[in-house]
């Protein structure tokens, strides 16, 4: 019986992209995921730029990794417009990711009855500005920018990656506006990919799960605070670390293949009511 023929993986066009000599937009940058994102970015050649508001440990890492840092507000189309220009000064902007958010907590309504008492509603449009609408800019910015690319073997120009959260799914206590901005980058996830597509752009959502970052704090109390908290993941027991959600990221934007996706990294946990 002869054998049934074999598709060689590796033919051009099929294998995973390259990112050396291409430039990369990282918007929250400075610390956490965002940071670890840029880190496994350089060293895949591509030439970085730091998204953040923190010029001190944005500018530190964008000197570490030979990138360059750019003060971004996120919530500023000019300043984000701004970011994607220098990456494309840099090189093809071939990659990008959407990092930049921020997570108050609040119930809905106080306990004393008082309408004065409900959630603060300037903060929650703030949280849906932040971390929905910045989101949203800064794809429609650097997927403008990158149907400029000329294409690669496969048709493509380059690859999003933004972020949710197990929160969009399993929202706790207080986490209404931050659930509600995440949940939103969950829904426009795939029609968002399918206006892309014609461009050969290719848009991802990696939702992470409790991953130890400074949102936490430091200290003696914190590192408690952190393994209780890591009790509640199914496995391994533990708080997951920027550069575990950092090796998605890459495989998003790396990985021809994957698109339209919503992915959650978080160890199988799924969070209780609080």
């Amino acid at each position: 019986m002869t054998p049934a023929p074999t598709r060689d993986i590796t033919t051009p066009g099929h294998g995973p992209v390259e990112l050396a000599g291409a430039s990369a937009l990282v918007t929250g940058a400075a610390s956490g995921i965002g940071a670890a994102a840029a880190r496994r970015l350089a060293a895949a050649g591509a030439a970085v730029v730091v998204a953040d508001l923190q010029a001190g440990p944005g500018g530190a890492l964008a000197d570490e990794i030979g990138g360059v840092f750019v003060e971004t507000d996120v919530t500023r189309t000019e300043q984000l417009q701004a970011a994607v220009e220098r990456a494309v000064a840099l090189g093809p902007l071939r990659a990008v990711v959407c990092s930049a958010g921020f997570a108050p907590a609040q119930r809905t309504i106080g306990r004393d009855g008082e309408f004065a008492s409900a959630h603060d509603l300037a903060m929650y449009r703030k949280v849906l500005e932040v971390n929905l609408i910045g989101t949203f800019d800064t794809i429609r910015l650097a997927a403008t920018a990158m149907s400029r690319n000329e294409t690669d073997a496969d048709g493509a120009r380059g690859a999003i990656v933004a972020f949710a959260s197990v929160a969009a799914f399993d929202g706790q206590i207080g986490q209404a506006a931050y659930s509600s901005s995440k949940g939103g980058i969950v829904g426009l996830t795939l029609p968002v990919a399918r206006d892309l597509s014609v461009s050969g752009i290719r848009l991802n959502t990696v939702a992470p799960g409790l991953v130890d970052t400074p949102i936490y704090g430091v200290g003696e109390q914190a590192e408690e605070f952190k393994a209780r908290l890591g009790r509640s993941v199914l496995f391994p027991s533990r708080l997951g670390l920027p550069d575990e959600v950092a090796r998605m990221v890459m495989e998003c934007l790396t990985n021809p293949y994957l698109n339209g996706a919503v992915v959650r990294v978080d160890g199988g946990v799924r969070l209780p009511p609080k």
